[in-house]
């Protein structure tokens, strides 16, 4: 890890706070066994290195690129199975920054002819002051944005290894590890490089899916299921109504009658579907985008 870290040059990156020089300490502390550190380094991963509604910073490629470093440590939370789950759902975030689709080669060309100007705008933006950092991104350049975009396509490029290193866990013996892992694939599977594999893919995820004993890994597994194309049409008329959203979900259902009625159902009564899971937490993919989001997405389709 050590190794990988001193690979980046941290400094020259930023978060959501500013300059990221600060991470390498931070993911360093989720092997250690300072309590306090490993709070601020757990709360940093997703509270600094992610943007806001599944979008990258420039630091978020780097760090997934250590998260998946993580997921087969030893010294990740030898007492506290749940932290390897954790990595898993950050590696979905990740692959929901990375889905740049048709836009990939556009984003590409243009960070290609303004590298310089990206490379001068990021080195006097992590040397400002949190004021100088505000006024650039209203500075009319339109550099700002750009970099943000240069930071989805590294997103976007690394998604194929992430990948693989997902893969395995969707043959974890903990259920909830073969969901986060199911949730990760649906989103990082949608990059072109995975396309020959889709099929395989689905055909995993769906037999998950017949096998799951829980509503709440079914209705996750099948947002997973959705995003690849995959058919979701047979929990549609599942008894429990958030596996029956999380079917109709499905960009593919969009011209679907029978999915069509159980979104309008739940557009009339928008709190049943968060009560159907009782106390938990809702789907993963639903922790970082909205419902609405979801929909509008699957509309767009």
């Amino acid at each position: 890890m050590n190794d990988r870290m001193r690979e980046v040059d941290w400094p020259g990156l930023f978060h959501t706070a500013g300059p990221a020089g600060d991470t390498p300490r931070h993911l360093a502390a989720l092997l250690g066994d300072d309590a306090r550190a490993f709070v601020d380094g757990y709360s940093h991963l997703w509270s600094a290195t992610l943007r806001r509604g599944g979008k990258a910073w420039p630091a978020t490629a780097p760090t997934a690129l250590l998260v998946v470093g993580l997921l087969d440590n030893p010294l990740l939370g030898p007492d506290d199975l749940s932290l390897r789950d954790a990595m898993l759902a950050y590696l979905y975030e990740v692959g929901v920054a990375a889905d740049l689709g048709d836009e990939a080669a556009e984003i590409r060309t243009q960070v290609q002819d303004t590298e310089p100007e990206l490379q001068c705008w990021t080195a006097e933006y992590v040397l400002a002051d949190t004021d100088g950092r505000a006024r650039m991104w209203q500075d009319g350049t339109g550099l700002g944005e750009l970099v943000l975009d240069q930071a989805a396509l590294a997103c976007f490029d690394l998604a194929p290894m992430l990948l693989r290193r997902t893969l395995p866990y969707l043959a974890s013996e903990r259920a909830r590890r073969r969901t986060c892992a199911a949730a990760a694939v649906g989103a990082l599977a949608r990059h072109p490089a995975a396309a020959a594999r889709r099929l395989e893919l689905l055909t995993e995820l769906t037999s998950m899916a017949r096998g799951s004993d829980s509503s709440h890994d079914l209705a996750t597994i099948l947002i997973a299921v959705g995003s690849l194309g995959g058919d979701t049409r047979p929990w549609l008329t599942d008894p429990h109504a958030g596996v029956r959203v999380c079917a109709a979900l499905a960009p593919d259902l969009a011209d679907d009658a029978t999915a069509s009625q159980v979104l309008m159902e739940l557009e009339r009564s928008p709190q049943a579907f968060g009560k159907s899971f009782g106390d938990m937490a809702p789907p993963l993919q639903l922790q970082s985008k909205s419902f609405q989001d979801l929909l509008t997405g699957r509309r767009a389709s």
